[in-house]
């Protein structure tokens, strides 16, 4: 294609206008970095009431429409920003997005239906911009390339536009009851929608079954994890699925911000630094302020995450009083209360060798990663992941369990020739976690140039948006030769 590629992306979510999550930082980072002379990108998210008062006043309203969604017609509003070199559009309706939180409603089904539908009706509306690539983003996104064929594929234009699919979690999938094809979507007259193609195994409605069998091409957020989900552990039960689809399936890593997080830079540091000699300062004041022992020789383990059965606390629960026996540990998140309770408790149990800070601070996760020896992520699934290429950015040295982005970003220490990037270990085993942990305990005390070295390797690895922009740049062309 030899004209300018015009990409319109999809998402829920997308910071700093409203995140929950890694989703949000990819939204926000994505577009950006893809754009270049011979593609344009252009984002479109939903007009939530959390979008900061900052962004709302400055956005200017285009025009409104009316949505046909099943037997509905609604409202839509359509209002743009220009940010970071991006265009923004928010599609608006009080109803459906005018509420405390942007997730969790009884009737999530109708609100991203409307949402999805209007991502499509909205492209003859936008000025200037007519898109050639619709690029949507899990399963809140999931109909729209459903409606794309089977409701504007003779409207003027539309038949060019293909389609693109991103999974950034498989887990939330968008399940309803059938009522919902001819109440809500209007595709109940559509015999491949209501047999086969927008069905959960035949039974339930799922949006991202829908989005995975209408899409031109379909994505993960790594290599291994679009690999992982073809199998009946990883696959939610949408494994056949992928399968059948291998063809058009593919995983792309993400990046992170390595503006924003850059040790030589970093504002909420104690002192900023380029190499790993420079944690010594970042390390001292942490254990202070988390009411550690002070004590440079010992190993310091932190885990800043979600606290969830997915992210491998139950593997950590298991093995951690064993742990504190050679390492300090710090845990920063919430979650479930169960979790947040047993590591109250073992702070209580264990003064000066564990710290259980269960908020969240965006500061504080900062100061964890700089004042970190060890960072542990031991996953379930994990299908990219930024905490480990944060924690090697900080020179903070991982240890994971070698799954999903895990594995496509963290280079297991090779003892003989000094290669990798942190430890990794490959099923999902408390003791594995504990071993694993203990040899990358051992190497810190008893080799501090190796030491050294590993951690070095780890923050002059390129995890910025550089390298997924410029795969997400080949995908969109390869739709049209």
């Amino acid at each position: 294609m030899k004209e300018k590629l015009r990409v319109l992306f999809a998402a829920f979510e997308a910071a700093p206008f409203m995140k929950t999550g890694g989703l949000g930082d990819v939204a926000a980072a994505l577009p950006g970095a893809v754009q270049c002379p011979t593609i344009e990108v252009r984002a479109v998210l939903p007009k939530l009431r959390q979008i900061p008062a900052e962004y709302q006043e400055k956005m200017k309203f285009l025009c409104s429409f009316y949505v046909p969604l099943g037997w509905r017609s609604q409202y839509c509003g359509l209002f743009e920003l220009r940010r970071g070199g991006v265009t923004w559009y928010f599609l608006d309706n009080e109803y459906y997005f005018g509420r405390d939180g942007a997730y969790g409603y009884f009737d999530d089904g109708e609100r991203m239906a409307f949402f999805a539908k209007a991502i499509c009706e909205c492209c003859r509306y936008l000025p200037d911009f007519f898109p050639n690539v619709l690029h949507c983003n899990d399963w809140h996104t999931a109909l729209a390339p459903v409606f794309l064929r089977e409701q504007y594929r003779y409207a003027p234009g539309y038949s060019g536009i293909r389609t693109v699919f991103t999974i950034h979690n498989l887990k939330f999938q968008g399940q309803y009851d059938p009522h919902v094809l001819s109440d809500i979507l209007g595709l109940d007259g559509v015999a491949a929608a209501r047999n086969q193609l927008l069905r959960d195994n035949g039974k339930c409605v799922n949006y991202l079954a829908g989005a995975v069998n209408y899409s031109d091409r379909v994505t993960t957020v790594s290599p291994t994890y679009a690999k992982e989900i073809c199998t009946p552990y990883f696959g939610e039960g949408l494994q056949d699925l992928f399968l059948r689809r291998h063809d058009i399936l593919s995983g792309i890593l993400n990046g992170i911000d390595t503006v924003s997080y850059d040790p030589a830079k970093d504002k909420a540091l104690v002192r900023n630094y380029t190499d790993p000699d420079g944690k010594a300062a970042n390390k001292k004041a942490l254990q202070k302020e988390l009411g550690l022992t002070v004590d440079p020789a010992v190993p310091l383990c932190v885990c800043v995450s979600r606290l969830t059965e997915q992210k491998g606390f139950d593997l950590l629960n298991a093995v951690a009083e064993e742990m504190l026996a050679c390492a300090q540990i710090a845990v920063l998140g919430t979650g479930d209360r169960a979790y947040e309770d047993y590591y109250r408790a073992l702070e209580a149990r264990h003064p000066g060798r564990f710290s259980a800070q269960i908020r969240f601070s965006e500061p504080l996760s900062r100061r964890m990663y700089a004042g970190a020896d060890i960072f542990l992520m031991p996953s379930r699934f994990e299908p990219c992941g930024l905490s480990q290429m944060i924690s090697m950015r900080y020179g903070a040295v991982p240890v994971v369990r070698q799954t999903g982005g895990l594995a496509d970003s963290v280079e297991p220490y090779n003892r003989y020739t000094g290669e990798g990037t942190g430890f990794g270990f490959l099923n999902f085993n408390a003791h594995e976690l504990l071993f694993t942990t203990q040899e990358a305990c051992r190497l810190y005390a008893e080799s501090p140039v190796a030491w050294g070295n590993l951690a070095a390797q780890g923050m002059a690895q390129d995890f910025s948006w550089r390298a997924s922009a410029l795969e997400y740049r080949r995908l969109y062309r390869g739709l049209f030769t």
